[in-house]
């Protein structure tokens, strides 16, 4: 549709493209697990919500900025990211150890749970099957310069591609451990408290998804969780598994779920718009 707003990203980014795959569910729990490997992040977490009790509403929450930030108007992507911005500053947690207090919007914080992510959907989309090249996993870590903007940080200071991500994670190793917090988010994760009626359904479905988040993971996470995981072959396999029959379902049924971040974007700027992992070899 000519002269509607495209959005911080817009139809031709990489983002686009790769955040309307159904793998990206797998991959918002691998990044959960593995933001809680930084002490001082998941304490600003854990300290200021109850995480067990509204878990589920976080995640929806994160879910809803990602869609939004990604295919929504660049009006709504700005206020979106200036209400996170908001709230972080409000927000303050405690080491229980020192008695330090701090921000929950330390530069070092948000960047770790900024890599944690971004790099979690680069990841386990690639894993998964859906093909990127390398010069396009780039540009994918490029274009989230923005989403690190949205929510404080200097673009400057960000990983804008593969060497300069695994370059900071390589930085920031020695300061991740699986304190408390994690091993309650851990928990969460395996056993998410639902409906008894629901339960059986987690059982066989929910689990699965944790259990391959979870192997999806690098091994020093593997290592500081003290659980085992599938050898390496073995998880890709079940990633390129499970993103092959989700990718079955077809995506005007996937995309009719709540808050329909994609059909919206299609309404505004026309099919033409529509998400397609072929349009990233054109």
């Amino acid at each position: 549709m000519t002269g509607a707003d495209p959005g911080l990203f817009g139809p031709a980014s990489v983002t686009w493209q790769v955040h309307s795959d159904p793998v990206m569910w797998i991959a918002g729990v691998r990044a959960l697990y593995l933001q809680a490997l930084h002490p001082r992040a998941v304490r600003g977490v854990m300290q200021n919500s109850d995480f067990r009790r509204d878990a589920w509403g976080r995640l929806m929450r994160t879910a809803s900025f990602v869609g939004t930030t990604t295919y929504g108007t660049t009006d709504a992507a700005e206020r979106a990211g200036a209400r996170v911005r908001r709230i972080h500053r409000m927000l303050t947690a405690t080491d229980p150890d020192t008695g330090e207090r701090y921000g929950v919007d330390e530069p070092a914080l948000l960047m770790w749970v900024h890599c944690a992510e971004i790099d979690s959907y680069l990841h386990v989309a690639r894993r998964s099957g859906f093909r990127l090249t390398d010069a396009e996993a780039d540009r994918y870590l490029a274009e989230h310069l923005e989403s690190a903007r949205l929510v404080g940080l200097d673009p400057g200071a960000v990983p804008g591609n593969r060497a300069e991500m695994a370059a900071y994670f390589d930085k920031v190793r020695p300061d991740l451990a699986a304190g408390p917090e994690a091993r309650e988010v851990d928990d969460f994760l395996l056993r998410p408290p639902t409906h008894p009626l629901l339960v059986p359904a987690r059982e066989v479905l929910w689990r699965r998804v944790a259990h391959l988040a979870y192997a999806s993971l690098p091994p020093y996470a593997h290592e500081l969780y003290g659980r085992p995981a599938p050898a390496p072959a073995t998880v890709t396999r079940q990633l390129r598994l499970a993103g092959l029959l989700l990718r079955r379902v077809p995506a005007r049924v996937r995309w009719q779920l709540p808050p329909k971040h994609i059909l919206r974007a299609m309404a505004r700027l026309g099919p033409g718009a529509r998400p397609a992992p072929y349009k990233l070899g054109r």
